[in-house]
């Protein structure tokens, strides 16, 4: 099988798109608005959380060998979800998708489906399970994220809150290039850190802890570091402090809007550098942050323990 994880740096200078001559913050906000759109149109139609995430990720993955420039973002969106719908054993008819789409999106950002719609999508699968080499089962982050939770100890009531605000996270992260550079393990494990710190769960001890355990997830990930999870952290906090851009996000739909993220893949022990963002920086972000990440945080999926 294809290893699906790529330098960050390379993120930044060596996609396809980038080679086309689109910009690396152009690409990100094509990506965060495909990645918007498949989990607006999936919630829409009802779909289950993991079907919309594996949608997304074919879509990250999809863009690492072919042009934003080359092929329509919302038209490969539509074709990633009608994917993950077979694929997760929640299947919408192709006509169905595309109806949902076409409500969602402006005439001018419609036309990119061409005359026949529904045969535009059903031919970009055929190059999507190519590019994706047929490498269709996806891990995400939320199982990790419910079996740590489940081994940690601390005030209950904390613990639910730290593990909706991890699990919203996770949904925030599909609006990044995480799930190209790490785990599904080690995004969990970051996002349930992010997720403690912003709630202030404090943990007491955890199920199976060894004398070589230091940190609670030295038990399923050895070798992690603080910098590489606050490196994590930084990318999805990101989406929250995001400035007013342009955008031609669907109109009249604003929660599809970049400014305001709302809402996660074989496996390595991570081991690669990254650059930090100054000492005591993270804390800092965090409590200035705070507030604004509460008040935009969707909990759109409730989670129970």
């Amino acid at each position: 099988m294809p290893c699906w994880y790529y330098e960050k740096k390379d993120l930044k200078r060596e996609t396809p798109s980038i080679h086309d001559g689109i910009d690396f913050e152009t690409e990100s906000r094509y990506r965060k608005e495909g990645a918007r759109f498949i989990i607006d149109t999936g919630t829409k139609m009802g779909l289950r959380y993991d079907t919309m995430a594996t949608g997304v990720v074919y879509f990250h993955r999809f863009y690492m060998f072919h042009s934003f420039k080359e092929f329509p973002r919302y038209v490969t969106a539509c074709c990633c979800l009608f994917l993950a719908g077979k694929v997760e054993e929640t299947p919408k008819k192709c006509k169905d998708i595309i109806k949902v789409a076409k409500a969602s999106l402006s005439e001018a950002q419609f036309q990119q489906f061409g005359e026949d719609a529904k045969e535009e999508v059903m031919t970009l699968e055929r190059i999507l399970l190519q590019t994706i080499r047929f490498d269709l089962q996806v891990e995400h982050p939320y199982g990790y994220l419910i079996k740590y939770a489940k081994s940690l100890k601390g005030d209950k009531s904390k613990l639910q809150k730290m593990v909706q605000m991890a699990w919203t996270f996770v949904n925030d992260s599909l609006c990044t290039t995480l799930c190209l550079q790490w785990e599904p393990e080690v995004i969990a494990i970051a996002l349930m850190y992010l997720a403690g710190k912003l709630s202030k769960f404090e943990i007491t001890d955890w199920s199976g802890r060894l004398p070589r355990h230091i940190r609670w997830w030295d038990m399923f990930v050895e070798d992690i570091s603080l910098e590489i999870l606050e490196d994590i952290c930084h990318q999805v906090l990101d989406l929250y402090s995001q400035q007013p851009a342009r955008t031609d996000s669907p109109q009249g739909n604003p929660a599809l809007a970049v400014t305001k993220v709302q809402p996660a893949l074989p496996n390595t022990t991570p081991t690669k550098p990254v650059g930090g963002r100054g000492a005591g920086g993270f804390d800092q972000r965090l409590d200035a942050m705070q507030p604004k990440v509460e008040l935009d945080m969707d909990f759109r999926f409730q989670v129970i323990l």
